[in-house]
């Protein structure tokens, strides 16, 4: 009796074992064959690394002749947060001769935590506390509409 009782425990414990088993999830560049950190500065030029690594992940806002290359990958436990396991950013810049300059390569260490701006807007008008909020519309009854002109509405036109 005790064995089915052990059984049947862990026959009901086997599904929660999914839950904790990692999914990983790729995001941006996936090299294939060839890294970016392959490319030679000085040798190879726009058309080879664009045969090499295809199109970018994007191109610099300010100047078209930066090409960045991005990816991460990110582990996930079931409801937990996803953390960012690897990160890389490569950074390739071409001359006027369209040959690269510069390869520059950047990891998750290499990041920095940007702070947002908190301010907030004011709004017209007063906050309602929790109680407005629930009872505030009691008591409140729509009147019908009228064609006849009132104190309130003295063109007798409906709002």
């Amino acid at each position: 009796m005790a064995r089915r009782a052990i059984l049947a425990a862990g026959l009901l414990a086997l599904p929660l074992t999914a839950c904790l088993t990692p999914s990983r999830e790729y995001h941006g560049y996936v090299t294939d064959e060839t890294r970016p950190a392959d490319i030679k500065p000085g040798e190879d030029t726009r058309s080879t690394v664009l045969a090499q690594l295809g199109t970018p992940s994007t191109k610099s806002l300010f100047d078209d002749n930066t090409w960045i290359y991005m990816s991460e990958l990110q582990q996930h436990i079931a409801f937990y947060k996803p953390k960012v396991k690897n990160r890389s950013i490569v950074a390739i810049s071409f001359g006027t001769d369209d040959k690269v300059e510069e390869l520059l390569q950047y990891s998750a260490e290499d990041g920095r935590v940007i702070s947002y701006a908190k301010r907030e807007t004011p709004t017209r008008g007063r906050e309602l506390g929790l109680w407005e909020q629930i009872f505030g519309t009691v008591g409140n009854v729509a009147l019908p509409q009228t064609d006849e002109a009132t104190p309130d509405n003295p063109t007798g036109r409906r709002r």
